[in-house]
């Protein structure tokens, strides 16, 4: 079995799932195929879980564009797969490594896998390209591992089988467990005055350049000043379209740290100290419900409802009123903000992978009947 990787979100939640299928090498060989989509980042991670790649295409230019980047990862991936010759290849999300990685091993009549399917906002531009680069998946994926209930009945409506659905869990839930002890020991990577309530934020999303994005930094300023018991710490993208925004409007402002982007752990502990997470981030939105906080979500529909719904999240766009609005009721409110924490996680319960290893023995199995 082929695993193929590239990013930070796809590392951190395809770990665990490497990790259980190696404690079964009877029944699978695993060989993870790294593109090195943003290498960096996915380099950070793969560290932090003790992976390493067995070929490493390492794809990633500066200021590549999605029409080369596609062409690139095309050409490269197709010629590992064909070399590698596996018999089944697991991806996960909607990143264009994904989507590529389908693609090609559809031509090469390789059967997919895919983690964390089925999500959707039903706006093929929002979030860009990721809608459309998980909905190609989904045509070419044999097997289709989805986080809720939700999901499965997405696919179901677009004419997959339930027989090629397993509704798992979302494995960074599993991710988050098996780091918890890590977590709780990692200093906070910024000095914060003692009694203040942080405000995490993370703001980098194509379709927010621009005006979106200068309202999302203005209404952060704003909160800073009529909240003065309260500090922002905004790991600020490389992309510059995001740190024009970010340190147009927000540098110099008292009690906002505007730092570079960090490595997971430091990351985490920031989450798990923060009173609150502003977010155009889809993973965030899963890790946060497992410490309780609340996300207010910066953009104008989510393929992730589960946590809107279980009132755990809330959509409030990048409309800087709006922003403004509701992260000052959280902050002026006990009881809006104990309606938003006290919430069962509706991502998972920490044994996706599990389910997904039994999962693709049977079918696998049954292949070879």
């Amino acid at each position: 079995m082929a695993v193929v990787l590239g990013t930070r979100p796809e590392v951190i939640k395809l770990a665990p799932v490497i990790r259980e299928l190696r404690r079964y090498p009877k029944d699978f060989r695993v060989v993870l195929l790294a593109t090195a989509q943003h290498r960096r980042m996915m380099d950070q991670m793969l560290a932090l879980f003790h992976l390493k790649p067995d070929l490493d295409l390492n794809i990633m230019r500066p200021a590549q564009s999605l029409e080369s980047l596609t062409s690139s990862l095309m050409k490269k991936v197709s010629g590992a797969i064909s070399s590698m010759k596996p018999d089944l290849i697991l991806v996960q999300g909607d990143t264009t490594t994904v989507m590529i990685t389908a693609l090609a091993a559809f031509y090469q009549k390789i059967p997919v896998a895919h983690l964390e399917a089925g999500l959707r906002t039903g706006d093929p531009t929002n979030p860009f390209p990721e809608e459309i680069n998980r909905r190609i998946v989904s045509l070419l994926a044999s097997y289709h591992f989805v986080p809720t209930p939700q999901a499965a009945s997405n696919l179901k409506r677009e004419g997959v089988a339930s027989s090629r659905i397993q509704v798992t869990g979302n494995t960074v839930v599993d991710a988050l467990l098996s780091l918890r002890p890590k977590i709780k020991k990692y200093p906070l990577p910024v000095l914060l005055s003692p009694g203040k309530r942080l405000i995490l934020v993370t703001a980098h999303r194509r379709e927010s350049f621009g005006r979106p994005l200068m309202n999302i930094c203005e209404a952060i300023k704003e909160l800073v000043r009529k909240n003065p018991g309260v500090e922002v710490v905004y790991p600020v993208h490389p992309n510059p379209n995001v740190r024009r925004a970010a340190l147009g409007v927000l540098k110099g402002v008292p009690r906002v740290h505007l730092l570079n982007p960090l490595d997971y752990l430091p990351f985490l502990a920031l989450l798990r100290s923060a009173f609150l997470v502003l977010s155009d981030s889809g993973g965030l939105q899963e890790e946060a419900p497992s410490f309780k906080k609340p996300v207010l979500v910066l953009r104008e529909v989510t393929e992730r409802p589960e946590g809107v719904q279980a009132g755990i999240a809330r959509i409030v766009g990048t409309d800087k009123r709006r922003i403004i609005e509701a992260a000052q009721q959280l902050l002026s409110d006990r009881r809006a903000y104990a309606r938003m924490t006290a919430r069962k996680n509706p991502y998972g319960d920490g044994r996706a992978a599990q389910r997904i290893r039994r999962f693709l023995i049977r079918s696998l199995a049954k292949q070879k009947m």
